[in-house]
């Protein structure tokens, strides 16, 4: 359905959107949408109920960042819905996630994705690289995710950010707030292949000035949080960041040319309380401005 709503301007509004994300396709300039996939989770799945949390709870939500000054313009997002994407079937919703990417990127627009697993990353960074061969990856996680294969395969959630430098080669991926990873991983970012900075954010600002006016895809894995902070998650890691670094992080970028960008690894029932959804929500509304 989703994939068909890319090519269709007149796209009818959702009966459930998010907040105020109600511009008509052809005219808006970035395009919201949900991969709610969640097939590779290797601990506690339930990624894929994190779009249609933030939807539902974006209702709470100030459409005015105090942050940025700015409202969030009715007249400038088109939020298309979920994907329907199979469960069991990695290859498959992969390929209409880059799909639906390719499209957006082709009709001139900014995709912004919301997971669903780390894993469909791959497909809309891939889809913005062959739009812009010089491409840079802006990486927020506490996971390295850069496996060569986990558990015998090549695709999943912790190999996500080693298939991506497949396709972009050294140099052109900052990974910050990382804290958990085998020592292989770790070995293979000191010897060049990604720009790491473990435990923190302090790698933020020599990666905007070696970026410079390169476009960038920015991937925000919710649990770089510290899970005080944000328990809604998969795999939880104690020693994140907290939610004011995040978003002033997130408010340094403004100046950057992010092209493409997605918020993952929410997975909503972990916390009855709703805190991680608000979080995630303030965290959206903040890109979707800046965007």
């Amino acid at each position: 359905m989703a994939d068909q709503a890319a090519n269709r301007p007149d796209f009818p509004s959702l009966s459930l959107q998010f907040m105020n994300c109600a511009a008509p396709y052809g005219e808006a300039g970035a395009v919201l949408f949900g991969a709610p996939y969640d097939g590779t989770a290797s601990f506690r799945p339930g990624s894929r109920f994190g779009p249609m949390a933030m939807r539902q709870d974006s209702a709470g939500i100030e459409t005015y960042s105090p942050y940025q000054d700015r409202e969030l313009p009715e007249n400038k997002v088109c939020d298309l819905g979920d994907l329907e994407l199979p469960p069991n079937s990695s290859l498959v919703a992969l390929e209409r996630i880059g799909a639906v990417v390719r499209q957006i990127l082709a009709d001139g627009k900014k995709p912004v994705m919301l997971g669903g697993e780390h894993l469909v990353s791959l497909p809309a960074a891939a889809a913005c690289l062959q739009a812009w061969p010089d491409l840079c990856i802006l990486h927020f996680d506490a996971h390295a995710d850069l496996r060569e294969e986990y558990l015998g395969e090549t695709l999943s959630h912790a190999t996500v950010m080693r298939r991506i430098w497949d396709l972009t080669g050294d140099g052109r991926i900052w990974q910050l707030g990382i804290r958990s990873g085998t020592i292989e991983e770790f070995a293979f970012a000191r010897a060049g292949h990604t720009r790491l900075t473990p435990f923190n954010l302090d790698g933020l600002a020599p990666a905007i000035r070696e970026i410079g006016g390169r476009p960038v895809y920015l991937s925000i894995d919710l649990d770089v949080l510290d899970p005080s902070v944000l328990p809604g998650t998969g795999t939880p890691e104690p020693g994140g960041v907290d939610f004011s670094g995040l978003l002033q992080a997130l408010l340094k970028m403004r100046g950057l040319r992010v092209v493409g960008a997605d918020l993952v690894e929410l997975a909503p029932h972990y916390d009855a309380s709703g805190v991680s959804t608000a979080a995630a929500l303030k965290l959206l509304r903040e890109l979707l401005i800046m965007l």
